[in-house]
Formats: structure tokens, C-alpha cells, sequence
């Protein structure tokens, strides 16, 4: 888990090529909040093929209401009514380490596609066309792995230091970790939007953000 030195070495491929729109310094200079990597052991859970929808977040919250969504079937964004979700959701938001895990589907690549500059034809922000979607799905089936800021468990923390070794979140006061997010800035402006589709891109919850529920695989 974490942002690897062959990460770093493949961003910086990626600027050597000048396929990068502007000066990485900024992100290298913020790779610490990604690092040290670590090996973390996951138990089996379950995870939703892609964040909730509008329609399915009105299942649960029957007053729900989105101003920025085109359809019924566009991804779910919550600010002030996340904690009224969790609250009725039979699930869980993943830890930042279930989400990792999943979105890297067994690799250890910038993406589950290799090391190679994500294109913004690999977002995904609505899930109406079931053949687009299916072309995003990793080798896990999880589609959309990095398109819309997604909201985990953990409390946001700038590192990896003294991180727990098996998946529980990191808990406290503050705001929460997010993953994602490239689709939420579609379409790109020349910014490096692609850096948001990383497999280990982390930063702190500020705004809405969407949810991709989890839950625990059942013991009999």
C-alpha cells in the first residue's frame, strides 16, 4: 500500500515524455502523504461495483437531492447528509486500505492499467451504459476505481508512519480520507487531472464526495 519508488519512477517517465501538462514538483514534493508504503494484510469484504447512484441514494434517503447530477443513474455526492446515510445504510464506507486494495486489483502499477498516463476516456461518471461501465472494471469487476472522489473510513492523516498493518481505518477528529476524483474534474483542463486516477492518490476531504459501500464478507 502506498506510493512506491517505481511509481515515482514512472510519474517521472511520464514527465520526461512532456506527456505530463505541467511541472510535477508539487506532487512529488506531496508523495509523502502517500508513503512509507507498507504491506497491509486485508480480510475478505465485499465492495460495491461503483459508488452509489442518485437513484440508490434516494432508496435510502427518500429526501436526498443533488443539484450537479444529470440522471437518476450519475453518481451520488454527499457533504451534510453523509452522516443521515451512514446512519440508515446497512453497510460501511471502506477503510483506505480496502479501497486501495481494490482498486488495485492485485497490481502494483500507477493504475490497474499499468504505468502508462490515464486518458480522461477512462472516467467514468455515469453508469447508464452498462457496456462503458464494463470497460472500466479492473480485474476485480470494481468499476470507476479513481473517477469520482470517494470517501473512506479513515481519519486524514499527511503519512503512512506508525499506519496499522492490517486494514482498520485510522480513527479521530477531523475530516476523512478521499480517493479518487478524475472524473469530478471532466472534462480535463490540461492540469494533470489524470494524477486523481493513481491507485495511491490521497488527500483530505473538503467538499462532496461519493460513497461506495462495503461490508464485511458473512461467516456462517
Amino acid at each position: 500500500m502506498g506510493l512506491s519508488d517505481a511509481e515515482l519512477d514512472a510519474v517521472r517517465a511520464i514527465e520526461r515524455s512532456d506527456s505530463a501538462d505541467d511541472d510535477l514538483e508539487a506532487f512529488f514534493a506531496g508523495a509523502v502523504q502517500a508513503r512509507p508504503i507498507r504491506e497491509v494484510r486485508v480480510e475478505p469484504f465485499l465492495i460495491a461495483r461503483h459508488p452509489l447512484t442518485v437513484a440508490q441514494a434516494r432508496h435510502w434517503l427518500p429526501e436526498y437531492e443533488d443539484n450537479y447530477t444529470e440522471s437518476d443513474s450519475s453518481t451520488a455526492r454527499f457533504e451534510d447528509d453523509l452522516d443521515d446515510l451512514l446512519e440508515v445504510l446497512p453497510f460501511r464506507l471502506p477503510s483506505e486500505a480496502e479501497w486501495e486494495y481494490a482498486a488495485r486489483a492485485g497490481t502494483t502499477t500507477l493504475t490497474f492499467r499499468g504505468d502508462g498516463r490515464p486518458d480522461e476516456d477512462q472516467v467514468l461518471d455515469d453508469f447508464a451504459d452498462e457496456q462503458r461501465t464494463a470497460a472500466v472494471e479492473n480485474a476485480f469487476g470494481v468499476a470507476a476505481m479513481g473517477s469520482a472522489n470517494e470517501i473512506c473510513a479513515d481519519v486524514w492523516i499527511p503519512h503512512f508512519t506508525d499506519a496499522p498493518v492490517d486494514a482498520r481505518p485510522r480513527t479521530g477528529d477531523g475530516p476523512r480520507v478521499v480517493r479518487g476524483g478524475g472524473g469530478d474534474l471532466s472534462p480535463w483542463q490540461g492540469c494533470d487531472e489524470w494524477l486523481l486516477l493513481l491507485s495511491a492518490t490521497r488527500y483530505e476531504s473538503q467538499d462532496f464526495t461519493a460513497v461506495r459501500p462495503v461490508a464485511s464478507v458473512p461467516i456462517s
